[in-house]
């Protein structure tokens, strides 16, 4: 018998945050690798638009209403999404939330709302997937952090906390997973493009950004598109077994600069690139 068991041609999977973003962008391409996917996400009709893209491109895709800050509807997730595609071996945690304010002077209904959705709830989810993977052997979870958790930011602190919690869940899981033929991993994405903040006031995403430019943790103007995101996380569940992908940190690369002329990169002569020093 082989030391490690190859993985199977067809792998149910779960992603939640698949209406938009990065666990939209990891659906449509674990789908497109032949895996039935069960999109999880609040925004239902959302779900069903990219479940029949997926269908239309020959792929599998089943939507559901998920709502993580709520037990009952985690619950209820977890059975219908075995119901629909079987034993699920892949789960995708990929969804977030994000309010803004300073933490000195919380809100506590945000701070709950965002850890209770971020952290508790995925923790939920986990619970009610991660017994029959263990039973069967093997499984891969794949938590979708931030790079907030190395680099914190302003009017952030629920969102920091949330993701600094579940990193540490995931690096405990690691740990205890040993032997079990369950994989758990991080993807740790930099500034990506999607619509988290697109509910909030223009005014206090200016100011938000102001704060973190200050603060140097906006250092060039390029963001992630969530495909990119989305192809690590294909190469952390596609990894081989015998190997894991335990942490993926993910950063967008700089614009490239235009190459300055020969006489400009004299010293002394007092002339710059637009828009750098």
């Amino acid at each position: 018998m082989p030391r490690f068991a190859p993985h199977p041609a067809r792998r149910p999977t779960v992603v939640t945050g698949a209406s938009s973003g990065i666990g939209q962008a990891t659906a449509l391409l674990l789908a497109s690798a032949g895996h039935p996917v069960v999109l999880g996400a609040r925004r239902l009709s959302r779900l069903e638009d990219t479940a029949e893209q997926i269908g239309r491109a020959g792929g599998e895709a089943h939507a559901l209403s998920l709502d993580l800050a709520d037990p009952a509807s985690v619950d209820a997730f977890v059975k219908a999404a075995g119901e629909l595609v079987g034993p699920v071996d892949v789960l995708v945690a990929a969804a977030g939330q994000f309010l803004p304010y300073s933490v000195s002077a919380p809100d506590a209904d945000d701070f709950d709302t965002v850890v209770g959705v971020n952290l508790l709830g995925t923790h939920r989810l986990v619970a009610g997937l991660l017994p029959a993977m263990i039973e069967r052997r093997h499984g891969d979870l794949v938590f979708v952090t931030s790079e907030v958790v190395g680099t914190p930011r302003t009017r952030s602190g629920s969102y920091v906390a949330s993701k600094w919690g579940l990193t540490g869940y995931a690096r405990s899981l690691q740990l205890e997973l040993e032997h079990t033929g369950v994989r758990a991993s991080i993807v740790q994405p930099g500034q990506t493009v999607s619509e988290m903040g697109g509910d909030w006031d223009p005014e206090v995403t200016t100011e938000v950004l102001q704060e973190w430019i200050r603060w140097g943790v906006a250092r060039h103007s390029h963001f992630l598109p969530p495909e990119a995101v989305a192809s690590v996380v294909r190469t952390v569940v596609d990894s081989p077994p015998g190997t894991h992908l335990t942490m993926v940190e993910v950063q967008p690369e700089a614009p490239v600069r235009r190459a300055a002329p020969a006489d400009e990169m004299r010293p002394g002569n007092g002339r710059h690139e637009e828009g750098h020093p």
